[in-house]
């Protein structure tokens, strides 16, 4: 089976217009992040990596009170501002001597 040359670019550019449109697509969903009140909302997985901490001690964050969750549909969302105050609040500089 022979392809003439004209045939294949014509293929090979419907491709890369499809590649691309679906870039756009992938490009589009990272941006839509979820959000409440224009502010980021996290998730489980998303805090996790973030803060490189176990399941367990996000729990523990979350039944002391130190860290303030939303449940929505069952999941469980952090405000990113929260988060952030959390870190700072967290954070204890080195004594010094």
């Amino acid at each position: 089976m022979n392809i003439d040359k004209l045939e294949f670019v014509a293929w090979m550019q419907r491709i890369l217009e499809r590649i691309d449109l679906l870039g756009d697509n992938i490009d589009t969903l990272k941006n839509k992040r979820n959000s409440i009140d224009g502010e980021e909302l996290l998730d489980n997985q998303d805090l996790l990596q973030m803060l490189k901490i176990s399941n367990r001690s996000l729990q523990r964050y979350r039944s002391n009170g130190k860290l303030p969750y939303y449940t929505i549909s069952g999941k469980l969302y952090y405000k990113l501002s929260d988060v952030h105050q959390f870190i700072r609040d967290s954070f204890n500089p080195p004594l010094r001597k």
